[in-house]
């Protein structure tokens, strides 16, 4: 009798663990393909926003500059939502105007662009990084921080609109 216990409690076992690892797995993966919202951490004295942002791409590089590209286009077109102090309109209200200054915005957001004046990845070490990596895309989360009254004054020297 005292066998057919065994057995059974080692097969539970064995079923247990593997449909615990195989779930986990699957999850990692899948994760890499979700798009993820940014997430206000704090307003700063200076005005400066600090962000939870994610990025995807091809490569650990690339999918690390997308996000920063993504904080900087949440505080110009999305705004921030959280309490407080995070709770903040877009600086650009404007329907279409980054599609209306597609001049000045295209090159602003390109690859190395001037965007990268405006945000600083805080911590740029992997504890501060969180990874989601699926077969053939990365999705990583940052902490960044944006310059928004810089921002303000840019879109003043080009006479984009903003409140």
């Amino acid at each position: 009798m005292k066998p057919i216990y065994i057995t059974i409690l080692s097969v539970v076992v064995t079923l247990v663990s593997t449909v615990g690892c195989s779930k986990t797995t699957k999850v990692t993966k899948a994760s890499a393909y979700v798009s993820y919202e940014t997430t206000c951490m704090g307003v700063e004295h200076d005005g400066s926003h600090t962000l939870r942002v994610w990025g995807k791409g091809p490569t650990k590089d690339a999918a690390i500059e997308q996000a920063k590209k993504n904080a900087v286009y949440d505080i110009l077109f999305k705004g921030t939502r959280g309490s407080g102090e995070c709770e903040q309109r877009p600086l650009v209200t404007e329907v279409n105007a980054r599609e209306r200054y597609a001049g000045y915005f295209n090159p602003f957001f390109a690859n190395g662009g001037d965007y990268l004046r405006f945000v600083r990845e805080e911590s740029a070490n992997e504890a501060s990084r969180l990874e989601a990596k699926g077969s053939s895309i990365y999705n990583y989360g940052i902490i960044a921080t944006v310059d928004r009254e810089g921002l303000r004054s840019w879109l003043e020297s080009k006479g984009i609109p903003h409140p």
